[in-house]
């Protein structure tokens, strides 16, 4: 059974090896970058895991506009209590589990995160080809981002989700 929970330093090297399995180098998050982000925003990165291996990994600061712009994969902070916009900067499944609902699992836990915390939505970018995966979860594809994130070209997917002070 996977099980999601927030991340832990050991997680560390598992993570890394994920990420470099499912981006490019030059898309993927250094080992840097994942230390900074298991330090100061460990409320909004979320693990797979399965049989005590990582299998799965779901993270991004809350940011206060709607979309990722390219300095948050080099600076980030700790995330407000309550409010702004929860970014996810990197979802990624090990490919031996790919395809097993593992990714949803991830974005759900993620987003009943968000709800507790009155966000006022989940934006991430994604290429081209993931567009139909993040749409029959509910996001909305909001064009072309501004993102040249390893000289890739990305789309602007939100979701706005139902508050706590609105359900």
């Amino acid at each position: 059974m996977t099980k999601i929970r927030n991340v832990r330093r050991e997680d560390l090297n598992q993570l890394v090896d994920i990420e470099q399995r499912c981006f490019t180098k030059e898309e993927a998050a250094t080992r840097e970058a994942f230390i900074q982000r298991i330090q100061l925003i460990p409320d909004s990165f979320f693990v797979a895991e399965k049989d005590g291996a990582v299998i799965g990994l779901v993270n991004g600061p809350v940011i206060d506009k709607p979309y990722i712009t390219d300095d948050l994969f080099k600076n980030i902070g700790t995330n407000p209590l309550t409010g702004g916009h929860q970014s996810i900067l990197g979802l990624a499944v090990h490919p031996d589990f790919q395809g097993q609902g593992v990714g949803k699992a991830l974005l759900f836990r993620l987003e009943e995160e968000v709800k507790s915390r009155n966000r006022e939505s989940v934006t991430l970018t994604c290429k081209e080809a993931m567009i139909p995966f993040y749409e029959a979860l509910g996001y909305i594809n909001r064009g072309l981002s501004s993102s040249a994130h390893g000289g890739v070209q990305w789309f602007n997917m939100i979701k706005e989700l139902p508050r706590h002070d609105e359900e």
